[in-house]
């Protein structure tokens, strides 16, 4: 028998994996179980998904897309591709995409999954209503007006099992994506804001030490940026502080084949083929890598570079490539962008943790005095502490847990960890 892995491969699951193919079924399977988790795609890198008793995974229940005047509703396990497509068939767009459209909407909204962007709010920012089974094996809903609504989306799945989400839409766009090598690193923090507002999505990948930096700038039709004057559907300059207009396609990893990327070069084209990094019909294998993540006040993004440059010989063994963005405020509880502007700090890692983890003490002893919020899902060094700390909202989520989770059927080892009861 095969073991069951995330999609790295660095946590492997000994617990017998449920696939219901009903919710009449999922809640059965939920009542009688004395512990529950949910795995999605598996797309963490720690253990926020593992479980002690059943582990659930809610990919085959029936599949729901449903548009109507509150948004699309679509049932929790479909991955962002799935329902993408069928928005842009008619008509409609969501506000952003994550970098893989692989992702089950549920996973990637309860553990924080975001795209870039000054004025993007994360993925989670656009559900209007979940519906979730809670403890009991009961149906819950609750919407946007509701006073638990906010501690419910970004929630490590400590509240339920989430069945549906509804997403806010939009009139459909076009998006073109155009690659710049070779930014000095000097101008990434100089000119930080005119970087990360040169587009409607952008994107600034480093290692923290070679002194070129690759940008990519996905630009939304109609959608001109003051810092932009080039926007498209205007030709973009050849030249842009220092950088020049890519000669080809490119990969955020440089040694990787550019195929796996979705179309650049300025082509036009719909949100959903242009947003994400990668194109759908790339079918990412296990990846042979770690991640981690983290999210600063986006005032801190200057300082905080010069950190990670500072550290740049210590993190070159280890690194496979950075990435910069932004996100916008938002006010979701567990959200990294929760109450705040972010710049987000993002690490891919060689797939080797006993040289890793040393790697990511460093990197939090060097960010966490300038605010940083580890990302849930990804590999982190912080402690309970520092977590309640840097995430203000920590104690109410705790008390949310318990208010549709008393006994603890949805706890693990993780959260009894990170986000322990009172």
């Amino acid at each position: 028998m095969t073991q069951l892995t995330n999609w790295a491969g660095n946590i492997s699951f000994a617990s017998p994996l449920h696939r219901p193919r009903s919710v009449a079924e999922l809640q059965e399977i939920v009542a009688r179980s004395e512990k529950v988790r949910v795995l999605g795609t598996g797309h963490s890198f720690n253990r926020v998904a593992d479980s002690t008793g059943a582990l659930v995974s809610v990919a085959d229940l029936p599949t729901v897309i449903e548009v109507g005047d509150g948004g699309v509703t679509v049932s929790a396990g479909l991955r962002y591709g799935e329902i993408t497509g069928a928005l842009q068939s008619r008509g409609l767009a969501l506000h952003n995409l994550g970098s893989l459209p692989h992702i089950s909407v549920a996973g990637a909204c309860s553990t924080g999954t975001h795209g870039s962007g000054d004025t993007n709010g994360p993925l989670a920012d656009a559900v209007n209503a979940i519906t979730f089974v809670d403890a009991e094996g009961d149906l819950v809903t609750l919407t946007r007006d509701h006073p638990d609504f906010a501690g419910s989306i970004i929630s490590l799945g400590a509240l339920g099992v989430t069945v549906s989400l509804t997403l806010d839409v939009q009139p459909s766009y076009e998006i073109s994506q155009v690659v710049y090598d070779g930014l000095p690193v000097d101008r990434l923090g100089s000119d930080f804001a005119e970087v990360m507002a040169s587009a409607y999505s952008v994107s600034a990948f480093t290692d923290w030490v070679d002194p070129d930096v690759m940008v990519w700038r996905k630009q939304r039709a109609g959608a001109p940026i003051e810092a932009a004057p080039d926007s498209f559907p205007t030709p973009p300059p050849r030249s842009w502080l220092g950088a020049h207009i890519a000669d080809g396609p490119r990969h955020p990893i440089k040694s990787m084949p550019a195929e796996y990327a979705t179309q650049q070069g300025g082509v036009p084209g719909p949100w959903n083929e242009r947003l994400p990094h990668f194109r759908l019909e790339f079918t990412p294998s296990n990846g042979d890598e770690l991640q981690s993540e983290y999210f600063l006040p986006r005032t801190a993004a200057a300082e905080s570079f010069e950190a990670l440059r500072a550290l740049g010989n210590q993190l070159a063994p280890v690194l496979q490539v950075s990435e910069v963005r932004t996100i916008a405020a938002d006010e979701l509880w567990l959200s990294p962008s929760q109450g705040r502007d972010t710049v987000a700090l993002h690490f891919t890692w060689i797939q080797d943790e006993a040289a890793v983890r040393p790697v990511v003490v460093a990197l939090e002893e060097a960010l966490n005095p300038l605010g940083a919020r580890p990302h849930w899902g990804k590999v982190f060094a912080a402690d309970a502490a520092y977590l309640r700390s840097c995430y203000p909202k920590v104690a109410d989520f705790i008390d949310l847990a318990a208010k549709y989770d008393p006994t603890g059927k949805f706890r693990n080892p993780f959260l009894d960890t990170y986000l322990p009861g009172s």
